[in-house]
C-alpha cells in the first residue's frame, strides 16, 4: 500500500492513518488528542491515538466517523468496542489502536502513564479532513 495523502507523503501507511485519524479527532472537537508512537513498544500495534470526547453521544459520532475514515483509506477496522457505561470507546485497526474516553475514565486508565516512553507525535495544524 503507498499513501495517497498529500499532508503526510513520507510517512509509512500506519503513521500517515494515524496522524489523519488524530486530525479527525481534534477536528470534531474531541479534547488532548495525543498520537504516541508505540513502535517497538508493543506487540500489538505500532500507534496509540488517546482522546477526550465531550459527551457519549460525540464519541459514538466520532468513532463511527473514525470508521468510516479506516475504510475508505484501507485501515478496515478489526473491531470496535464501547464499555457498558459508553464511558471508553476503542477501535482497532490492528497498527492504529484509537482510544475514545471520557475525562474522569481516561485519568483512571492514564495511558498516557503507561506508554511514558513513547515517541508522541505532533499532529499537523488546521483542518485535514472533512
Amino acid at each position: 500500500m503507498t499513501s495517497t495523502n498529500s499532508e503526510t507523503p513520507n510517512l509509512p501507511d500506519s503513521a500517515a492513518f494515524a496522524v489523519e485519524a488524530g486530525s479527525l479527532l481534534r477536528d470534531r472537537h474531541c479534547e488532548d488528542v495525543l498520537l504516541l508512537d508505540v513502535t517497538g513498544l508493543s506487540q500489538v500495534c505500532d500507534y496509540v491515538l488517546v482522546a477526550t470526547g465531550t459527551s457519549d453521544r460525540q464519541m459514538k459520532s466520532v468513532a463511527s466517523e473514525l470508521t468510516s475514515l479506516g475504510r475508505d483509506s484501507d485501515f478496515s477496522p478489526f473491531r470496535k468496542n464501547t464499555d457498558t457505561g459508553g464511558t471508553w470507546i476503542v477501535v482497532d485497526f490492528i497498527s492504529v489502536v484509537v482510544h475514545l474516553f471520557e475525562p474522569q475514565r481516561r485519568a483512571y486508565y492514564d495511558l498516557e502513564d503507561l506508554w511514558s516512553d513513547a515517541k508522541r507525535v505532533e499532529l499537523p495544524a488546521g483542518t485535514t479532513t472533512t
